[in-house]
């Protein structure tokens, strides 16, 4: 979450940034054009007038059309963060991270319900370490009382297993998501591969729809000015080298290693898991 909230954070100022620099510029720029606008609109009527000798001034009409130091001073400070900062093109780093954002929302979400339902079937942690831990006939028949005394307790529905099935099928996909975003935001090369893309449509990067693809496994990049496809691969197949995608093994060996595993019902036990009495 606290990552998610710093993506967020980023995204907003950057928005908020490639923003304030047009704004800044077009305010300061249009409040200097209507002083030149009084000024040529007062020298225009001191020709005529002055031509005439039918008009005069009280003496102070010029100051109305006097640019401040301060215009200036603001014209000229939006004039080069503008020049230095504007991106023309969008950000699609910033857009990236936005879709990394939406991911990590849709995964906890998926976590949340995930964590709903092991809880609810935590019991059969229970189940299976008493059954390990019986080792004599009388033993077993202590667990076989357990068991039959707290049967509908401990049974498990179909939802329930439906619902662990399906969030944890959508944590995966949501996670993959995530990464395959971030990894391409955070690369300068493929930043740069879809900038040039982007320019070469015509086009900004918000404007672009972007998306992961698992099976061609590769970050593609479509166009609202054309139809040609720009793709990042994750497999290392293209000369930005990416290479993202690792074993089962190696999945699940960084998993057991994780936070959320260790102090889940597996690895801490039912006792410690739901009392908090731990060994």
């Amino acid at each position: 979450m606290k990552n998610k909230m710093k993506i967020l954070s980023l995204l907003a100022l950057s928005s908020a940034a490639a923003s304030s620099e047009l704004d800044n510029l077009l305010d300061t720029s249009t409040a200097i054009v209507n002083q030149i606008d009084t000024g040529i609109t007062l020298v225009g009527a001191a020709t005529e007038y002055s031509h005439h000798g039918d008009a005069l001034s009280d003496g102070t009409v010029s100051s109305t059309a006097h640019i401040s130091t301060e215009q200036l001073d603001a014209y000229n400070n939006a004039l080069s963060g503008f020049a230095t900062n504007y991106q023309p093109y969008g950000d699609i780093q910033a857009v990236l991270e936005s879709k990394a954002a939406d991911e990590l929302d849709l995964m906890n979400n998926a976590v949340d319900t995930f964590t709903e339902v092991v809880v609810e079937m935590v019991q059969v942690v229970e189940v299976a370490e008493k059954v390990e831990a019986a080792s004599t006939p009388e033993q077993e028949a202590e667990v076989q009382e357990f068991v039959s005394t707290n049967q509908e307790v401990l049974t498990i529905s179909q939802e329930e297993v439906d619902t662990y099935n399906q969030s944890i099928d959508e944590i995966e996909t949501h996670a993959n998501n995530a990464s395959a975003y971030l990894a391409v935001a955070n690369s300068e090369e493929s930043v740069a591969f879809l900038e040039q893309g982007i320019e070469n449509a015509n086009t900004t990067a918000e404007q672009t729809s972007i998306m992961y693809d698992a099976n061609a496994q590769w970050v593609s990049m479509g166009y609202n000015t054309t139809r040609n496809l720009t793709a990042v691969f994750l497999n290392g197949n293209d000369d930005i080298g990416l290479n993202l995608y690792i074993n089962e093994a190696d999945i699940l060996f960084a998993g057991s290693e994780s936070e959320f595993y260790l102090t889940g019902p597996t690895a801490s036990g039912y006792k410690c898991f739901m009392t908090g009495e731990c060994e």
